[in-house]
Parts: C-alpha cells; sequence; structure tokens
C-alpha cells in the first residue's frame, strides 16, 4: 500500500467530525471517497494534507509511519490536493499563484517570471485552453480558476493527488479532459484520491470506493458491480428514490421578459421570457455568457442596450438592492466571495435579505429573527450545531444551502440559481430539487444555470443554450437531451 491512514478520529469545539476512520491507497489507482455533506471527507483530507493534525489515529506512507505536521510536510512525502474550495490570491497571475512558494529563482535571488510562464504554458498547454500565465486570477471565470488550481497540484509532480471535487465548476469538455490526464497519471503511477458528488464520474474511471457516513467509516468496495443507486443508498443510510420530481406543465402569468440584451463582450440580443410556475435551464460551455447575464439581470452589471421587462413593465436595475426589492433572488455560483458572508452567523446570513421582517423603528427584533432564520434552515435541513456560530464553520454544502435559505426567507418571487447543487451530496441534492419544484408549484419563477446536464434535463421545462454569448437554441423538456444540448453549446 501507498498510504494506510488507520483510525482517525478528530473533533472541533466538542463535536466530532471522524470516529476511528479508515482509508488505504494502492499504487497507480483512482479510489473514491464519498458521503454526504459533513460526513468527514474533507476533515480526513485535510489530516493527510498536512492543514488539520489528528486527535488520534496513525499514517503510514510506504510502509513507514508519518507525522505530516504541516501542509510543506506533506508535499515533501509527494501529496498534493486540488481543493474544493479555491485557494488562490486574486491581484497575483495564473503562472504566480501556480508556482506560490516554490518560485522559480534566477542567480538564487531573483523571481525568475520567464520560466514560471513557460512552465506554466505547458501545464495549461495539457487541458487546451486559452488561459493567458499572465492575466491576474481576478479576470477569470469560476471554471478558469478550477483550471488553474488544477494545474497548481499537476505541476508538484506528486505521488499522491488528491481531487476534491475538482469538476464541480467545469463544463463537460473541460471535465473530459481532466478524466483523460487522470487515465495518464494511472499509467504513471500516480495514485489518486478521487471525492465527487457526481457519482456517474466515478464508474468512469475509480478503481475502489471508501464511504463514509456521519464522520464514521461505512465500507470500501470494488466500484464495478456497484450501480450509482447503490452507492447514494450507502452516502446517505437509506433506501433512495427518484432524485428529480415530475416536471410540471402548469403556467401562469408572465413575469420576466428579456429583449436584445447586450453586455459586450460577455453577452450579446439575448431575448427570452420566464413565466410563474415555470422552471427554465441556461447550458453552455465555460465562457458562455450565463454569468454575466445573470448578474445583469440582477442590477451587478449594466448593460449595453435591451430591455427588460417585470410584470409587463420595463426596468432597470442599478443595483442589486432594487432587484431584492422588486422580488428577484439570486444565488450566486461562488458561495465563498459572493454568496455568503463567511465570518457572520448563520442566522445573519439567512436574515440579511430581510431586514423589514425582523426589525420595528430599526431595532432588530432577536424573536423575529430566530424564528424565521429557523423555519427556512430546517426546510432545507441545514446541518449546523449552533445558528450563532459563522457560516465558514460549515461544510460546503450546508453553506450553499444558507445562500438558498436567504432567498426563501426574502420571499423571492424569480429565483436565478447559478450552479445551486454545486458541492452538495446526492441525498441534499434531491432536497433542493424538490424545493425547486415546489417553488414552481406555488407560482415562483426559477432561472437555473448548471453545468450538470442530467440536471438541467431533469427539472427544466426548458433549455436555452448559450454558445460565445448568444442563445444558439432553446430545447423543451420533451425532446432535450444531452446530445442537442451539446451540440447547441459547441456552435453546431
Amino acid at each position: 500500500m501507498v498510504l494506510e491512514m488507520r483510525n482517525i478520529s478528530k473533533s472541533f469545539f466538542n463535536v466530532k467530525a471522524l470516529q476511528a476512520v479508515d482509508l488505504d491507497l494502492r499504487k497507480g489507482e483512482v479510489h473514491a471517497l464519498v458521503g454526504e455533506n459533513g460526513a468527514g471527507k474533507s476533515t480526513l483530507m485535510k489530516i493527510l494534507a498536512g492543514i488539520y493534525q489528528p486527535d488520534e489515529g496513525e499514517i503510514w506512507l510506504n510502509g513507514e509511519l508519518v507525522a505530516l505536521s504541516s501542509p510543506t510536510v506533506s508535499q515533501r512525502h509527494g501529496i498534493s490536493i486540488i481543493h474544493q474550495e479555491l485557494n488562490l490570491i486574486p491581484y497575483m497571475t495564473v503562472a504566480e499563484n501556480i508556482f506560490l512558494g516554490r518560485e522559480r529563482k534566477r542567480l538564487g535571488l531573483f523571481s525568475n517570471i520567464g520560466e514560471m510562464i513557460r512552465e506554466t504554458e505547458k501545464l495549461i498547454a495539457r487541458f487546451e485552453l486559452d488561459l493567458n500565465p499572465r492575466a491576474l486570477v481576478s479576470s477569470l471565470s469560476i471554471g478558469e480558476r478550477q483550471i488553474v488550481e488544477i494545474a497548481k497540484a499537476i505541476s508538484m509532480n506528486a505521488e499522491i493527488l488528491i481531487m476534491d471535487e475538482p469538476t464541480a465548476v467545469l463544463e463537460e469538455r473541460e471535465a473530459q479532459k481532466l478524466f483523460d490526464l487522470i487515465q495518464q497519471f494511472k499509467s504513471e503511477g500516480v495514485s489518486i484520491i478521487y471525492i465527487s458528488h457526481r457519482l456517474n464520474e466515478l464508474k468512469r474511471f475509480c478503481d475502489r470506493i471508501t464511504v463514509l457516513r456521519d464522520g464514521g467509516y461505512v465500507c470500501t468496495s470494488p466500484i464495478e458491480g456497484l450501480s450509482e443507486k447503490e452507492i447514494a443508498n450507502l452516502m446517505v443510510g437509506r433506501e433512495l428514490n427518484d432524485l428529480y420530481p415530475a416536471v410540471r406543465e402548469q403556467f401562469g402569468e408572465e413575469l420576466l421578459r428579456v429583449e436584445g440584451l447586450t453586455r459586450r463582450p460577455s453577452f450579446e440580443d439575448v431575448s427570452f421570457s420566464v413565466r410563474r410556475g415555470e422552471i427554465i435551464g441556461f447550458a453552455g460551455l465555460i465562457g458562455a455568457g450565463r454569468t454575466e447575464l445573470a448578474h445583469t439581470l440582477f442590477g451587478d452589471w449594466k448593460p449595453d442596450s435591451g430591455i427588460v421587462y417585470w410584470k409587463g413593465k420595463p426596468v432597470s436595475f442599478r443595483q442589486p438592492a432594487e432587484a431584492v426589492k422588486a422580488g428577484i433572488g439570486f444565488a450566486t455560483e461562488d458561495r465563498k466571495d459572493t454568496g455568503l458572508f463567511l465570518n457572520m452567523s448563520v442566522s445573519q446570513n439567512v436574515s440579511v435579505t430581510c431586514p423589514d421582517k425582523i426589525s420595528r423603528w430599526s431595532f432588530l427584533r432577536k424573536q423575529s429573527e430566530s424564528r424565521l432564520v429557523q423555519q427556512n434552515v430546517e426546510q432545507l435541513r441545514v446541518k449546523a450545531p449552533k445558528l450563532n456560530r459563522p457560516v465558514k464553520n460549515l461544510s460546503g454544502g450546508n453553506q450553499q444551502k444558507v445562500v438558498l435559505a436567504k432567498w426563501l426567507a426574502a420571499e423571492s418571487e424569480l429565483f436565478i440559481l447559478d450552479e445551486p447543487t454545486r458541492g452538495i451530496d446526492v441525498g441534499a441534492k434531491g432536497e433542493i430539487y424538490e424545493l425547486i419544484s415546489q417553488l414552481a408549484a406555488q407560482g415562483k419563477a426559477v432561472i437555473v444555470i448548471s453545468s450538470e446536464l442530467p440536471e438541467l434535463l431533469g427539472l427544466c421545462n426548458r433549455i436555452l443554450v448559450m454558445h460565445h454569448g448568444r442563445i444558439k437554441g432553446e430545447l423543451d423538456h420533451s425532446v432535450a437531451n444531452e446530445q442537442n444540448v451539446m451540440a447547441l453549446a459547441a456552435g453546431v
């Protein structure tokens, strides 16, 4: 065995995150690590990466007992991690981020920027992406930043590579390039621990699977012969029914209409409408303009031209507060930077969108806030020991639920959801899908932007496909499939 983690336990604030967990890894193996949000997957990997220290247990590498006291020590042992939450410095370039802490030197003193750029170009070429090594990370999309994280991990020539939700923000084309790389790593003897909530991915290239539940070890098994449903049942400890609710076909009046909306160079001449009770999806490759369109509708950015009609009247939201007041909620794709106030409590994050409901004469009514928050976190089954604790202490999936809870609390009429289930486990995904269906049944309208085609196909009444900033086509639920959506997304 390349790696053996034995009886690993870890607690935070007297809450057990891991309890006697085992994990082993063979040379050249891709080992899937799965479990619901809060099961302990990321905590276990952060222990292996030297970020956390275990309270109990042992770690053996190539037959030797080791103490991984820091990330630097872990890297020296040939371990590299691609984090679920991006850890890049926005004001530095792509090349500087990739070699941060490992800068190439000239004469042993000065940073050799030219060499770092050349090495970065070689790494990016493996993804066949048009990404400038000199570009500031702040100018990149979420998907492009994920590619930088992957390139950074690969650049360390690791013997053990930990991938924590690496495809969560990648489109199918970019994800396929990553899968090809994984096959190449396997052939070179690199061992990979792969964490993903996309169960269909695991069946494609993983050899074995380890399941965690509520911080405890459930089982390790060859993945061959296990169906996606069987894996999901092991994760949640119960039988899961159909993941997607039935698609409803009962619509009300038109709520939003967009005519010729343009913001160059992101998107141009975009026209569509959405009615009460309708769920429409936006598909497309990275850079297609979907997220930029959502930000413009929400008042973050000003369009160059075009008209937006809200409840039949033309509107021009100059800032998000005006959109929120009108009844529009926007769950952004990046919960860490734009979706949450990480240092504020769960309660404060949920109630921030509706101050009028929890205050009187500018004074906060704690009981009103508590009732409002409790109602919405219970509806979404948010796992939070205490609602007055910072939201940054929650798992990624539970943080995403808090983002959705704040727009539920605001009683929005139109929900714009950009990657609403990114980093959420299969059990919680089913709950989110049911919630979206319930919102539609209540006469709300929902716009879903997603890189997961099964999600759009399973949820939406219509799918609008964008290519290079324009709507390339529209597909009804009855005729949409992965092949015709991808053809339109590729410009065919």
